[in-house]
This record gives structure tokens, sequence and C-alpha cells, in this order.
């Protein structure tokens, strides 16, 4: 029997003989004919007896008096002696009493003949098995997220409004279409929108949008528009996004979220477009108080040429006291009389005390958190800041660091109490509250 542990390669031959000869016959002359020819070393006996040698299997038929097949013999040599081998069966010229030619046909390499087998069941496993597993641990995976996003939604007002966990805590939302719109955004981790449910806008809605800077958020459709057009017509909305022409809020990609985000326009350019009536002059009085308390903008450092120009006191020249019934010269001569006051010295603007954190940051891209006496409490890198800032115990009163102001950055300081927040310069910040001074470098 063929050793499949050993065997390295298979040889294989084809056989004819000018008579009649069996299996046995074939099998005797190979032995017989080629004892002796390759010395002890490569006895073919002797190979076979210690399993270097296979089983000599040999498949013959007869016809019309001849004899033709096929002779495999497996070799656990290594190519060279396995060549000599399949070489020495060339030398047999007869089988038993009859004349035979065998010729080599090819040698085959098991191991490449297993590599092959290999690459091919590999590719029918990965097909058909692995789809499977990949397909059942998205479902888990799916069903455990839409558990989690479900748990997070919460019900506004009496209508039930579906909502982000956020909504009541952010100074801005979004107002989206339905319950789906909320759990889309809640899957990419958008907590701060909710849901009208309809066209028919309730008054939760309503309240909510008196109290925030508000995103109208909707679907790329009919219905999309006509939501919009009651929502400016019975809230207070800043700012309107639409989701891709035909597409759903619900169907969309974080990218796709984010770039429609992005491209939100203001409430006044969408009150152009639809050709609807300003705000009663009440509600506009409240939008605008509001926002002057939200949307507070931040204050910059300017330079020390700008600042000089700023804080330099005008000069103030006496008023002479004019009686009332003095003649006309009397009055032209008290003027051209009076005394000319002494100029007063332009007092040089005074260096701010963050100036020398803001130069010694400059480039390190590290931050300074600082207490109440202006004393550095820690340094640490920027990626960190909001990090630290988050397990901060209240001895923080301000940080100057050498990165951009963002939103994020921006609600955690305000969040944690802080009074200032200086930076290298301002990013996008759609609010800015008004208990936390904000400070950059930039003119």
């Amino acid at each position: 029997m063929q050793n499949v542990d050993t065997t390295k390669y298979v040889i294989y031959a084809d056989i004819t003989a000018e008579g009649i000869v069996e299996r046995p016959d074939v099998v005797g002359a190979i032995f017989g004919q080629t004892e002796g020819l390759l010395g002890s070393d490569l006895d073919l006996r002797d190979l076979q007896k210690t399993g270097r040698l296979g089983r000599i299997d040999v498949q013959i038929t007869s016809s019309s008096g001849k004899a033709s097949g096929t002779i495999s013999i497996p070799s656990s040599f290594d190519k060279v002696e396995t060549a000599i081998l399949a070489a020495a069966l060339e030398t047999i010229d007869r089988v038993g009493p009859c004349i035979a030619r065998i010729c080599v046909n090819r040698i085959e390499d098991v191991r490449a003949a297993k590599r092959r087998y290999v690459i091919e069941r590999a590719k029918r496993i990965l097909v058909e098995m692995f789809d499977e597993n990949i397909l059942e641990t998205e479902e888990i995976t799916e069903e455990i997220k839409q558990s989690v996003r479900v748990e997070e939604i919460i019900h506004l007002g009496k209508d039930s409004l579906p909502a982000g966990p956020n909504v009541l805590d952010s100074d801005a939302i979004l107002v989206v279409e339905g319950r789906a719109d909320v759990l889309n955004l809640l899957k990419y981790g958008i907590k701060n929108a909710v849901a009208v449910g309809g066209t028919n806008v309730p008054p939760t809605i309503a309240d909510l949008c008196a109290k925030k800077v508000v995103t109208a958020f909707t679907d790329g459709d009919r219905g999309g528009e006509l939501i919009i057009k009651e929502l400016l017509q019975v809230a207070d909305i800043d700012f309107v996004a639409r989701a891709p022409e035909g597409k759903s809020v619900e169907d969309m990609t974080q990218k796709e979220i984010v770039r429609a985000l992005r491209q939100k326009i203001p409430v006044e350019q969408v009150l152009d477009q639809y050709k609807i009536k300003n705000q009663p002059k009440k509600r506009r009085e409240i939008t605008t108080k509001r926002k002057s308390l939200i949307r507070e903008k931040p204050l910059c450092v300017r330079n020390a040429a700008e600042r000089a120009e700023v804080i330099a006191p005008r000069r103030v020249v006496p008023r002479e006291v004019v009686p009332k019934f003095a003649p006309a010269p009397a009055v032209e001569e008290a003027i051209e009389t009076a005394p000319e006051p002494e100029p007063v010295p332009e007092p040089q603007p005074k260096r701010e005390w963050f100036r020398q954190h803001v130069d010694e940051l400059d480039g390190t891209l590290s931050a300074r958190i600082m207490d109440r006496n202006q004393n550095i409490l820690r340094e640490v890198a920027v990626r960190d800041l909001a990090r630290e800032l988050k397990e901060t115990n209240g001895d923080v009163n301000g940080v100057i660091f050498d990165g951009v102001v963002t939103q994020r950055i921006l609600d955690i300081a305000a969040d944690r109490g802080l009074e200032y927040l200086i930076g290298a310069k301002m990013g996008n910040i759609a609010k800015s509250p008004s208990c936390i001074k904000v400070v950059t470098k930039e003119a």
C-alpha cells in the first residue's frame, strides 16, 4: 500500500507488450530486470521492504493479441533518485515471453497536488461556511445595538415624542421626522435629536424650539419639505438641513449625515426661498435675546498695537463756562485765551498674564491646566485634554493650550465650570456658552 505519510512523488508509465501478459508478469519483470542495475542502495526489493518505495500498481488490458496498460510507483526519495528509478523502468524490454516497451509518462509531486487541493478546498470553505457565520455575527451585533438604542430613547411631553437622551440637556438639538430617524442618529452617536412624528407639529416641539438652537433635519422628499414649511410657521428654528434627494435620514450613513449637517443653511435663507413672512415682532425679540445668551461671539486677543489704540484714553479739553448774557466778543476772547491742556502720556498696554504661557506652548501641541491663582496644575498633550477635563474634580479654573478651540472642548469646559479657555485659534463653533470666556491668539 502507498504510505501517504512519506510519499513525495508518484511515477506514472505506459506499457505495451507484443502478446498477452498480466499484472504479475509485469511486476516480476520490473523487479527481475532492475535487480543489480542500480546497485544495492537502489534495489527495488529492499526499497519496498523498508518503505522507501510504495506498492507497484499495474492496470493492464489485452486486445487483439496485444496488451497495454499503465504502471504507477510511489516514491519517498528526492527528485534525483526518483528520476533514476523512472529511467530504470524504461530499460525493461521483455515481460515474460513477450517483447515489451515501458515509457515514463509523468512524475507527479504529491505535495503539489495536496497544495492544489488545499487551495481549492479552502476557497469552497471560505465561500460556503464563513459567509453564514459572518451574517449570523452581524445579525447578533445589530440586534444588540438595536436594543441599546431603544433603551436610550426617551419620550418627551404629553405627545410622547421619541428623542435622544441628551435633548433636554443640550443647547442645540436636531428636529427629525420619525422614530427611525432618531434610531439611525443614535447609531452614530448623535443623541440630541427629537422626532415630530408627522406634518402636524406638536406643541412640545414648539416649546423646545423656543429655548434651544434648532436644526430641522428632514428627508429629501416632498414630505420633508412640508414639515420644514410647517416648522417655519409654528416653531422657532435656526437652521435647515436636508437629506440627499430621494433619500431618508433613517437610511443615511455616518458620512452622509455629517455632510448634510455641515451644509445646513440659516433659517432666513429658507424663509426667502419658500416666500414665508417674517416671524412676529415678539418672537423675533425672544429669539434675539436667546441667541445672545447661547451663541455669544467668542472673544479674541488683539495684537499690541490694536489694544494700545483701544485702551488709550481720550484727551479731555476743559469746557469753559460762558455767562448766559455775555456779549459775543467776550465768548470769542474766552475761547482764544483758553489755556492749552498738557498732553497726557499714553500708557503702554499691559501684557496679559497668559501671554507668556501662550508663547511657551507655541508649536508644542500641549495644554496647561490652571487653577484659580493662575498656577499650572499639570501639563498634558492636546489630544488628552478632553479626557483630563472630564476627570477634573473642581480645582481647574481654566486651560491654555496650543490647539484649536472646538465645540467639544468648549462644551466640556462649560460643563466643568471653567472660567476661561485660551487656544491657538477658533474652530467651527455653533454655540458658545456665556459662562466661559474664550480667547485665541488670532487677531
